[in-house]
């Protein structure tokens, strides 16, 4: 194995079965490691699984940085990791890092430590996509259907809460609680489960977990990670024949009762838990009763998979998938859009129609503007998220708009590549990109420049869907010395969108020095 033998720069290979394919999960509470033999895209069986209890969120939930001794302990364990994929013989790879290390200020840091010293590639993803792995293992067990599940995945440094059916995720939430946090939290409160409960009740009373207004929708909460796995075991749960535990709500509360008796000692002795489960299972245990009265269940599902699971089989996917890698990541980016543009509520077709113009405008002009791929992409995704500001106020929405974006994970994109996404989308309107602007002006001179020139074009998409009735079929354009051209094919008289289009038009001619005019 080496560095050049991860997945994500072989996955336009053919698959030649049977495979071994592998995944490395660094989670705050520990690294988790499997290694599976796949005989066709759909069975597999498991070689070996592996947890080393590493705390990598020991002191970055509170510090900020991992600590040396903590980062040589996980780089010892996935050192031996490394050993056990060559004596496997495992071909293929993807290793991830979660919260600890996205939060920590020295994760980079330890990243390139990892690949120096042990020769594996890890790169660190956030709560979006945490939240799609998950997805993709639950999926495979669980008969989705039309109707919404809920489905809370907790780890060590957060929590991940998605509203899903067979399509897949429809919006998804990512919150700073996960169970070591949470112990530490506990600590704090003596140890008094009342008074704990009362802080996990103000915490997520702050929840914007999506489908929460619409209660009576959910038709079931499906639980991952560790600690609930441990907890089904404990209540000893019935499984059905695909696997699944049918963990009751009211036996969970008695387990709570039971384990707020005992020591770490003797959660360990008697109950047969290991130490770094031991003291976190209680928290845990507490946040998974909470989100069943929130979802209004009486029991919570338990498909024993997540990340490390769900890894395995979108390196698979990716294998035995005939699209281009470039359409796969445009598929997760688009998804991972329009699921943040339904948490908002934002107007669908509106903001699809938007993006659509905008592009095509681009693609038409790569001439003019010389950019590619990764420039399409965040215009796109700026054009179907433009909007959904007006979950907040329709009154400087497209400021709303900037923020609720660049705070937001969105699958497929770098914080980088979100922030640029957010000022492109709140210079649709308005004022235009300015070093006035606090938030602009602190922004590369590169950035500034993409952000200037997209925004031109989003101007353009927008006025082109005035209505937001989808008038406009199609745009045409040409260049001709300093001047713009465009054909504007469409139902209707389409007065209101030409009107439109000359006022948000001046922004274009400026950054590109062109006379836009409407013909035909």
């Amino acid at each position: 194995m080496n560095k050049n033998e991860t997945i994500d720069e072989k996955c336009n290979k053919p698959a030649l079965f049977p495979v071994r394919i592998a995944s490395i999960d660094a989670g705050s509470n520990a690294i988790r490691f499997v290694a599976a033999e796949f005989t066709s895209p759909a069975s597999y069986s498991v070689l070996t699984a592996v947890r080393i209890p590493v705390r990598l969120g020991k002191s970055v939930f509170f510090s900020g940085r991992l600590e040396s001794e903590t980062m040589n302990a996980a780089i010892t364990g996935l050192k031996a990791v490394m050993e056990c994929m060559s004596q496997f013989n495992v071909t293929m790879y993807r290793a991830v890092a979660t919260s600890a290390v996205r939060e920590s200020v020295n994760g980079d840091i330890f990243l390139k430590r990892i690949r120096k010293e042990t020769g594996i590639d890890m790169n660190i993803i956030n709560g979006s996509e945490e939240a799609r792995y998950v997805y993709r293992a639950v999926s495979e067990k669980f008969p989705f259907s039309k109707r919404q599940y809920a489905l809370a995945d907790l780890g060590g440094g957060s929590l991940e809460v998605s509203l899903c059916d067979d399509s897949g995720i429809l919006r998804s939430e990512s919150y700073g609680m996960g169970a070591v946090r949470l112990m530490e939290t506990l600590a704090d409160a003596d140890g008094n489960i009342e008074q704990f409960g009362r802080i996990l009740a103000e915490y997520t009373a702050t929840f914007n977990i999506i489908g929460l207004e619409h209660k009576r929708e959910i038709a079931g909460l499906i639980a991952t990670g560790g600690n609930i796995e441990a907890l089904a075991r404990l209540a000893s749960s019935p499984k059905d024949k695909s696997g699944i535990a049918s963990l009751n709500t009211e036996k969970l509360q008695s387990i709570i009762d039971d384990v707020a008796q005992l020591s770490i000692k003797d959660r360990m002795g008697k109950l047969g838990l290991k130490e770094d489960r031991a003291d976190v299972i209680l928290p845990a245990a507490l946040v998974y009763l909470r989100l069943a009265e929130i979802f209004g269940v009486k029991k919570i599902l338990v498909p024993f998979v997540g990340l490390k699971d769900g890894i395995l089989l979108d390196i698979i996917d990716e294998m035995t998938d005939h699209e281009t890698r470039s359409a796969k990541i445009e598929r997760k980016k688009m998804s991972g859009a329009m699921a943040l543009g339904r948490q908002y509520l934002f107007d669908e077709r509106h903001g699809l129609q938007v993006a659509k113009l905008s592009v095509s405008l681009f693609d038409q002009t790569a001439g003019v503007h010389g950019f590619g791929e990764e420039e399409r992409q965040m215009l796109f995704t700026a054009g179907v998220l433009h909007d959904i500001g007006m979950f907040v106020s329709c009154r400087r929405h497209h400021k709303h708009s900037m923020y609720l974006i660049s705070q937001s994970d969105i699958p497929g994109f770098t914080p980088r590549q979100i922030q640029i996404i957010a000022h492109i989308a709140r210079y649709h309107r308005k004022g235009e990109p300015s070093a006035k602007h606090a938030s602009f002006s602190a922004m590369p001179q590169e950035d500034k420049t993409l952000v200037e020139k997209l925004s031109a074009f989003l101007r353009i998409g927008d006025a082109l869907d005035r209505e937001h009735l989808q008038n406009v079929i199609s745009i045409t354009s040409s260049v001709k010395g300093n001047a713009l051209s465009l054909q504007i094919i469409g139902k209707n008289d389409l007065l209101l969108e030409r009107w439109a289009l000359g006022k948000k038009a001046a922004w274009f001619e400026k950054v590109f020095n062109l006379k836009v005019v409407i013909s035909g």
